[in-house]
């Protein structure tokens, strides 16, 4: 159960960033990119590749990071200029060019034999009593700072806050607030307890579980900075109409290229974390299916709500894990089917949202390009 548990903190950690560079591209740019696994791929096959010929992995990691911005760079000078639905044909292309080069040029990625037996961060690690504690500890205040950071946003959306406070929200939609926030509130709790027995039981899981916790935190933490800072707020005016800040002055295109290949450097990272959960990485490691469960991690936590993305991280993988423990052991239907039903049942709650509460669990009404 721990081992699990593990697992699925560190699933909803990776699929959290990554889903925050994407956040950066679409929520708070208005950028449509279906292809975000592609900057996925080149982070994960960098990475693991300078590894294997001796680069400190921590390199690698910023090197992969750098090829994923470089491609956001190529697909924006050519596409940034291009309608919005233009762009998302230009992202799945080259999306699927780099899952067909991965998968054909074996002299360099191995094709479909894929890359094995790669350095691994915390591989020959073995922490003694204090090293063990330091991390408990070291997980305690990451805890508090995701508490927090929680709490910050819930209290926002139930208007607790008066500088952004707007309308007051209907019973239903405060009770659909508290609902959710009960549910992360028990996932951290979760994560806590286990993380902590993991910890002490030091296994090389437990030590990645922890240090992509603390990537992500930085990331969310940088790019909190980042999106309420005057570049942010350009961000965002381009999402509603572009028109304006382009009146003011303001190059629209360099500030959408820059988010862009910032989302893509993220995604890269992402990339690295993904190699390393695995250790044994395919081209089909990469499908265009991680592309859209970003989206509906996006979507289902608040496009341009970067709270709101962990908290859909944290509802995406809680509904994995839970549909299959549900129909892991069914007589009624075979094991295709579960695949099949579990995707019907969560575009079926997209759905429902959509129509009860378009902007997301943390999004803001007032903020929504949807439709516009």
């Amino acid at each position: 159960m721990v081992e699990y548990l593990v697992f699925l903190t560190i699933s909803a950690s990776l699929y959290a960033l990554f889903a925050l560079g994407l956040n950066l591209q679409w929520g708070f740019t208005g950028l449509i990119n279906f292809g975000h696994v592609a900057f996925m791929t080149v982070g994960a096959y960098i990475t693991v590749l300078l590894a294997l010929k001796g680069v400190p992995l921590i390199i690698g990691v910023m090197l992969g990071a750098i090829a994923s911005s470089a491609l956001g760079l190529l697909i924006g000078l050519t596409s940034l200029k291009l309608r919005e639905d233009y762009l998302a044909i230009v992202t799945i292309g080259v999306s699927e060019l780099i899952r067909l080069i991965v998968q054909n040029e074996q002299w360099l990625t191995k094709g479909t034999f894929g890359v094995q037996s790669y350095p691994l961060p915390f591989g020959k690690f073995q922490p003694n009593f204090f090293g063990k504690i330091s991390m408990i500890f070291l997980l305690t205040l990451l805890t508090a700072f995701v508490l927090w950071q929680l709490w910050r946003n819930f209290r926002q959306q139930l208007g607790f806050n008066r500088q952004i406070q707007g309308k007051s929200f209907q019973p239903s939609s405060r009770l659909s607030i508290y609902l959710w926030g009960g549910i992360a509130l028990t996932f951290i709790l979760l994560v806590y307890i286990n993380g902590s027995i993991a910890l002490y039981n030091y296994s090389y899981k437990a030590g990645l579980m922890l240090l992509i916790l603390i990537i992500l935190a930085l990331v969310y933490y940088g790019l909190d900075l980042l999106v309420h800072s005057p570049w942010g707020r350009v961000l965002k005016a381009i999402r509603e109409d572009e028109e304006i800040p382009k009146a003011l002055g303001k190059n629209i295109f360099w500030y959408k290229l820059q988010s862009f290949m910032l989302g893509g450097a993220i995604a890269g990272v992402a990339g690295a974390f993904y190699s390393w959960q695995l250790t044994t990485i395919y081209p089909s490691s990469f499908e265009p299916l991680l592309t859209f469960n970003a989206w509906i991690i996006v979507v289902l936590g608040g496009s341009g709500n970067n709270a709101g993305v962990i908290l859909g991280a944290i509802i995406f993988w809680g509904y994995d894990s839970l549909t299959r423990f549900i129909f892991s052991n069914s007589d009624i239907i075979n094991d295709s089917q579960v695949g099949a039903l579990r995707v019907m049942i969560i575009g079926l709650i997209l759905m429902i949202l959509m129509i009860w509460r378009p902007q997301g669990i943390l999004g803001k009404k007032q903020e929504l390009s949807l439709g516009r």
